[in-house]
């Protein structure tokens, strides 16, 4: 990349919850992998988080990947936990800019010291926008990643005309019973599947000042001032969704799975490096490594599902009453206002089938023979490692896009089914014995295989659509000449 005053230099600020941090770390260490410097910020808090996870030496053997933070707005927070995600939206949006104007003036500042290379672009996520103004006052290229699926993010860019057409806010509390939500939405172009209740779940408020709603009207329409965007997607998985969000955004690449790109990478050290910011149980895996293929449904909620203690409790005896092999990874702050008590006698009913850890490495864990299934909330990162892992997942959607995601896999995908939001034990062994054992569950499991095949081929060069994608985001967006 010749000298270091010649050598791109990209900053990446992510969302403040693992579901965003973990795509953005990834294409980070793609970017550094082909010669970018790389400055990672994260807010102060979860900074905080990372370090205490994965140890303050964790990037010292990566010279030029460096970590700056910015503060949040939010009162102190002590908690090992993500914080209260409307608040957080909101103190971003209203209070971040200054500090990352401030932060990237350091930099340039540094950069004429010939320490680092001068800032040559912005890698935002795609609801961090308030980035791409200070952006612009630098006259650096803008790229966002956004770091949900392109189903979810069509469902945002129709925010706004669902409020325009008067369908959002809804009148009346009514709305949550009276079939309002089975609304099919066949008017959203690239999309005949959707439902109101399929929509990420911002909707679902009378409010027009809803903090949540409003928010995401903001940064759907800010996401149309990037010079790219890039998706972690699969072009073949989500075609036609994909096709109608091109015509109303600048240039998208679709450059997913970002494992499997970063799969290729010769570099051991970078590869092992992760972002997780709970300590992973690594036990796991001798565990896993006694039991037969197929044999293990995996059971984790992502990093911000919170449930009622009753909840957990009808999951617990579901799991418990189909006498299949679990293991479950158990957040502390899992159940809401609680501590995350599994019931009475349910460790010993399920002794020698089952296995509870706080974390694990999802995605390391989901490609290990011995998984046979997931029950998931569907968040992105998890549908898309469960898709490239070619494993079937049992849908629990918590909030924003999962729902559509839901939607997705289970009518479009052919690899998921839905479990009532309102779960009872009986209808979560049903559907666990059903994807383990039935006719059903072996054709989702070879749909699943179907979908890993073409996910590989999409990131395996010289022709795979994402492999090209990734290659043009580099060549022809990242290192263009400025205009």
């Amino acid at each position: 990349m010749g000298s270091l005053g010649n050598k791109p230099h990209a900053v990446f600020v992510p969302y403040p919850a693992q579901g965003h941090v973990t795509p953005l770390f990834k294409f980070a260490k793609l970017l550094y992998h082909r010669g970018f410097h790389i400055t990672f910020v994260n807010t102060e808090f979860n900074h905080r988080r990372f370090l205490n996870s994965r140890g303050p030496d964790s990037l010292k053997g990566l010279p030029g990947f460096r970590f700056e933070t910015i503060p949040d707005g939010l009162p102190p927070f002590e908690a090992d936990a993500t914080q209260d995600i409307p608040s957080l939206c909101y103190s971003t949006e209203k209070n971040c800019l200054p500090y990352f104007r401030e932060l990237l003036s350091r930099l340039n500042n540094t950069a004429r010291t010939g320490e680092i290379p001068p800032v040559s672009c912005l890698v935002s996520d795609g609801v961090m926008t308030f980035t791409l103004e200070a952006a612009d006052e630098i006259g650096v290229l803008k790229l966002i990643l956004w770091t949900a699926s392109a189903c979810g993010f069509l469902g945002y860019l129709h925010y706004k005309p669902l409020i325009e057409k008067g369908i959002v806010p809804f009148k009346d509390a009514s709305f949550l019973t009276n079939g309002c939500l089975d609304t099919l939405l066949d008017w959203i172009p690239g999309s005949k599947v959707m439902r109101l209740k399929d929509m990420p779940s911002f909707i679902r408020t009378t409010d027009p000042k809803d903090i949540m709603l409003n928010w995401f009207v903001t940064q759907a329409e800010r996401n149309k001032q990037a010079t790219a965007i890039v998706l972690n997607t699969v072009d073949e998985f989500e075609d036609n969704v994909l096709r109608a969000i091109r015509t109303m955004l600048p240039p998208l690449y679709t450059i997913g799975p970002l494992q499997h790109l970063l799969d290729q990478v010769p570099d051991p050290e970078l590869k092992s490096i992760g972002s997780n910011l709970w300590k992973e149980d690594q036990g796991c895996f001798e565990w896993l490594d006694t039991k037969e293929p197929n044999s293990v449904i995996l059971v984790n909620f992502g990093s911000i599902t919170v449930m009622s203690s009753e909840h957990m409790a009808e999951f617990a005896w579901g799991l418990a009453n189909s006498n299949q092999t679990f293991l479950w990874a158990i957040r502390p702050d899992l159940v809401s206002g609680d501590s995350s008590v599994l019931p009475p006698d349910f460790v010993s009913a399920t002794e020698g089938r089952s296995l509870m850890v706080s974390w694990v490495a999802q995605e390391e864990v989901l490609n290990h023979p011995a998984i046979g299934a997931f029950l998931t909330h569907n968040g992105w990162n998890s549908t898309l490692e469960s898709v490239a892992a070619g494993v079937p997942m049992i849908c629990w959607p918590f909030f924003a896009e999962q729902q559509t995601n839901c939607r997705y896999c289970c009518t479009e995908w052919g690899i998921g089914m839905e479990i009532n939001s309102d779960v009872k034990r009986d209808e979560v062994e049903g559907l666990v014995r059903e994807m383990m054992e039935g006719v059903k569950g072996k054709k989702m499991r070879n749909n699943a295989l179907e979908w890993k095949k073409k996910a590989r081929e999409a990131t395996t060069a010289p022709s795979g659509s994402s492999y090209v994608n990734f290659e043009t985001v580099i060549n022809k967006v990242l290192l263009a000449p400025r205009k």
